[in-house]
């Protein structure tokens, strides 16, 4: 059963052809990294209308490059909730138009659940298909605009269990990266500073929230980045005539390149730090038999390693999805769209884009 998904939820234009919900025909994504680099960040103004201009050539591409026709499609997907609300609405029109131009089902997905998919997918001829995921399983979803936790017993079966309660984890890289002068997007270009930094440099703050919370909060370790680089406000003293700010904030003009790769270092630790031991409270809650990871920030190597080691500690099988499905894209969408067709699940015309979503 070949299905058509399309993903347009923020900054990614992404179109794919997906076969029984796992095998990926195609996987055509346009980024726009670079209109928005100037800004460190997505807008949404400019995001949406980038859309437009992208979304009937991706989807021809896609379509092309899986040798698929409108007859070959069963049905097709699209991201509903949650995202950029303009952003939503481009993709959304596109599908509602093919699946009624061409008589099959709409499929409304929820991006996030879809990112928690992304691990069941593969490539025919270049990837072996993996095994089935195994529940009950934790999925860690960790990019710019989420970062929570779920508990995962099926591809449409899942249970929100602890989520942000103010920065996401790829937004706190994205502000860090500005602070530090590193470019955007911010989780590749911390990543890549910290290679030659030391993670224990900088003493930063694990803000784990109280008892044994599943949520999280990255707002203060970025504020305590800004403070270390800049100094605390309102706090000055006067030194041999001259105002210096204490805990040594000098500024980043003021920073080595070796400065610069330990605080990259030392922030990314903190922040590993703080999504290792969430994953591991939510395993061991729900006695988990397998972790899952998905989104921008599962792409990151030590995310990705910290993982490993502990699923190697509790006895958990790992997930993680391959790297062309950590950003957004139309495969994952595609691909959970199956289960939900099976299930009996579909859309009408009046479906809704959501900017946000409880659950």
């Amino acid at each position: 059963m070949h299905i058509l998904g399309i993903e347009t939820s923020c900054d990614e234009t992404g179109c794919a052809v997906v076969v029984d919900g796992r095998a990926v025909l195609s996987n055509v994504v346009a980024s726009q990294v670079e209109l928005h680099a100037r800004f460190g960040g997505v807008v949404p103004e400019i995001a949406s209308r980038a859309h437009i201009e992208a979304i009937n050539p991706i989807i021809a591409r896609a379509l092309a490059e899986a040798d698929c026709g409108r007859k070959d499609v069963a049905a097709v997907a699209v991201t509903h909730e949650p995202g950029l609300i303009g952003s939503l609405l481009v993709g959304l029109m596109a599908a509602k138009t093919l699946a009624w131009a061409w008589g099959v089902p709409l499929i409304g997905v929820n991006h996030v659940y879809a990112h928690a998919y992304a691990p069941a997918l593969y490539r025919p001829g270049r990837d072996e298909p993996p095994a089935p995921i195994e529940p009950p399983a934790v999925a860690l979803i960790c990019s710019g605009g989420h970062t929570a936790l779920y508990r995962y017993d099926g591809p449409t079966e899942l249970e929100l269990l602890g989520s942000t309660i103010d920065d996401a984890a790829g937004e706190a890289f994205d502000k860090v990266a500005s602070i530090l002068t590193l470019g955007y997007p911010g989780g590749p270009s911390v990543e890549k500073a910290a290679r030659d930094g030391n993670p224990a440099a900088v003493e930063f703050p694990r803000s784990l929230l109280k008892g044994q919370s599943l949520d999280f909060s990255f707002s203060g370790l970025k504020t305590a980045v800004l403070y270390h680089v800049n100094g605390v406000p309102g706090r000055r003293r006067e030194v041999a005539g001259e105002t210096a700010h204490p805990n040594a904030g000098r500024g980043i003009e003021n920073f080595t390149q070796r400065e610069i790769a330990d605080t990259a270092a030392s922030f990314q630790a903190a922040v590993v730090d703080v999504l290792r031991i969430k994953l591991r409270r939510a395993a061991r809650q729900i006695g988990a038999r397998t972790l899952i990871l998905g989104g921008g920030v599962s792409a990151n190597s030590a995310l990705r390693a910290a993982a490993g080691e502990l699923a190697d500690d509790l006895g958990c099988s790992l997930r993680l999805p391959a790297m062309a499905h950590c950003v957004d894209n139309g495969a994952m969408i595609a691909g959970l769209a199956y289960h939900e067709l099976r299930a009996g699940r579909t859309s009408g015309l009046d479906l809704a884009a959501r900017a946000t979503v409880r659950g």
